[in-house]
């Protein structure tokens, strides 16, 4: 017989693929998590990792086993929800998110929940747009916040928070800087060192499509790994770079950077997605309900 507490712990082996990281998730000791695998895979007769020296992956038979395993856990949350008076919201919720959102949108909702509702444990996981997809569909994440310019998503349910504006902006000192008013077009970006995020990035990636498509060869890019990196190296005279208006709002108040007048011609919208279907925890739904409220009115006021 398969008990409830040996399938968490082999959703969460599956979800991470790693025996350390799980037990400090769920807060065991990594020989109590290698005990129980082993102790589900006596149960059923088979193995459900292969052992690779320091890695691991599903075998066959675990792949078969992890969809049952994680509507089972669903089951039994949504069972737990209808009959328990919860009181205070409590439980954990895995939230996928990426570096712009999470250091400019998320704090006052991140401050809320720490303070207001201490026993809601928020995990979050830092991955781009279909790696997060693919989690929200597999039932790794339960939300997780996309930047991305279509808002319908096959399998998933969205909430859009925010349309999100960009900017081209460089260091005062740079070339362009002097401008005018007058607007840029796509062709007069064709011999600027370009400075940005990571491939998979969703403006880096419509920036680098829109200029390939316009001036007909892949852009020269600087690659920096975070924002931070890539403003500094902005701020330092090295290129110019396309970035959320949210994340640079600071700096071009205080005139390290400069916009540039080149409008973008793709919008994008930060949204909140869940499973298609899935029956919500209430706190949950508690999380989704002020994540809509705090990112909608934190979007209102820097628009002003």
């Amino acid at each position: 017989m398969m008990e409830l507490r040996l399938l968490v712990t082999f959703e969460k082996v599956a979800s991470v693929l790693s025996f350390t990281q799980a037990a400090a998730e769920l807060k065991y000791a990594q020989s109590s998590v290698t005990s129980q695998i082993r102790s589900l895979e006596s149960s059923l007769g088979t193995e459900l990792f292969d052992r690779l020296g320091s890695r691991i992956r599903l075998t066959e038979a675990g792949e078969r086993l992890l969809p049952y395993a994680r509507q089972i856990i669903e089951l039994t949350e949504e069972a737990r929800a209808e009959v328990v008076d919860a009181g205070e919201p409590s439980g954990a919720i895995a939230v996928g998110t990426m570096e712009s959102l999470t250091s400019y949108r998320l704090p006052p909702l991140l401050e809320l929940f720490h303070h207001r509702y201490p026993k809601v444990q928020l995990s979050l996981r830092p991955t781009l747009g279909d790696e997060t997809r693919h989690a929200l569909r597999q039932g790794t994440y339960d939300v997780g916040f996309l930047m991305e310019r279509e808002t319908a998503h096959a399998g998933l349910e969205t909430e859009v928070l925010a349309q999100e504006p960009l900017v081209l902006v460089c260091a005062p000192t740079h070339p362009l800087a002097g401008h005018g008013g007058d607007s840029l077009a796509t062709g007069d970006l064709a011999a600027v060192q370009l400075v940005g995020t990571e491939p998979g990035c969703p403006y880096r990636d419509l920036f680098e499509d829109e200029l390939r498509m316009r001036n007909g060869a892949p852009p020269p890019f600087m690659e920096f790994g975070t924002i931070e990196a890539t403003k500094r190296g902005v701020a330092g005279g090295l290129g110019v770079a396309l970035l959320p208006r949210m994340a640079v709002r600071d700096e071009l108040a205080s005139g390290v950077l400069v916009a540039l007048p080149w409008e973008p011609p793709f919008a994008l919208h930060t949204q909140l997605a869940w499973r298609s279907g899935k029956r919500l925890p209430s706190h949950v739904r508690l999380f989704i309900d002020q994540s809509v409220r705090l990112v909608r009115e934190q979007a209102a006021e820097t628009a002003k």
